[in-house]
């Protein structure tokens, strides 16, 4: 993978995390402003649970920029696509489908 195109993952996670950010945010002071009791209210998901999956989905997107960051350093290293685990390569196709792959698919297992 070139640099440029880890370069396009990363402005991605980032932007994603950017608006995941302000999404669960907007959560915390919509909840603060209201004194809604949503947890008997039967009509769709409670704040809590909105605010937990916004929070999920901001971890998930802080472990994609972490994943990205250390596909750069190992690109940096001259280490991109070797196995951490064996030190054999990482085929080609496995590293188009997950750039940021760490592990060759049978160390992956």
């Amino acid at each position: 993978m070139s640099a440029d195109a880890l370069g396009a993952e990363r402005a991605a996670a980032l932007a994603q995390i950017e608006a995941l950010t302000a999404e669960f945010d907007a959560i915390v002071a919509a909840s603060q402003s209201s004194n809604a009791d949503d947890e008997h209210d039967p009509e769709g998901a409670t704040i809590a649970f909105e605010r937990q999956q916004v929070a999920a989905l901001l971890e998930r997107a802080r472990r994609r920029l972490a994943d990205v960051d250390a596909a750069v350093t190992a690109v940096e290293a001259g280490t991109y696509g070797r196995c951490e685990t064996c030190g054999g390569a990482i085929a080609p196709e496995r590293l188009a489908a997950r750039p940021t792959a760490r592990t060759c698919i049978t160390c992956a297992r």
